[in-house]
């Protein structure tokens, strides 16, 4: 009975530290992903001010330029080189317009590439707090199994696993 009873001790001893390491191994990868979205989320909006910034200053020049063209209008008898002025200025802010337009794209663009990365951080951290919810379960019953020597609380802290498990590989692979 000892023999037994010193198989199930050294098993529970055996499991349980396994149950830790794997503990920090999801800790570590929850943090990871967890700084991941954060960082993302500050580069997503230092993308979007960025864009704030290109479209005050394009509308700027689409202001400017509709008042130059309206000035423009009511000009009566100007010189060829006057005229030549105001319009070589009007293609100058139309040419701006459409650079500042170019610019918005590619600024949207890649913020948008960024709000995936986070967003997908998000998820996978949040598998990890999971599976290291289901594990600190059952390093809670494992422990409580060891002081009481009561096996099904051993056994219901193995079953827990699958759930670490479950949710260790969703972090991965995303499966809904």
């Amino acid at each position: 009975m000892s023999d037994l009873k010193d198989k199930w001790q050294g098993w529970l001893a055996l499991s349980t530290a396994i149950m830790a390491v794997l503990a920090a191994l999801t800790t570590l990868y929850m943090g990871k992903y967890s700084s991941r979205a954060i960082m993302a989320q500050g580069q997503e909006s230092d993308q979007w001010a960025f864009y704030q910034a290109k479209s005050i200053k394009g509308h700027t020049f689409e202001t400017n330029k509709t008042t130059l063209s309206l000035l423009y209008l009511t000009q009566k008898g100007l010189s060829p080189t006057a005229s030549a002025e105001y319009q070589k200025t009007l293609n100058t802010y139309a040419e701006e317009i459409k650079r500042y337009d170019g610019e918005k794209k590619e600024i949207k663009d890649k913020a948008e590439v960024i709000a995936k990365v986070k967003l997908k951080a998000q998820e996978m951290g949040g598998d990890f707090a999971y599976a290291l919810i289901f594990l600190q379960i059952a390093l809670m019953l494992s422990s409580i199994a060891s002081l009481t020597k009561r096996h099904y609380l051993w056994y219901i802290a193995l079953l827990c696993n699958l759930g670490w498990l479950f949710f260790f590989l969703d972090a991965w692979i995303l499966f809904y």
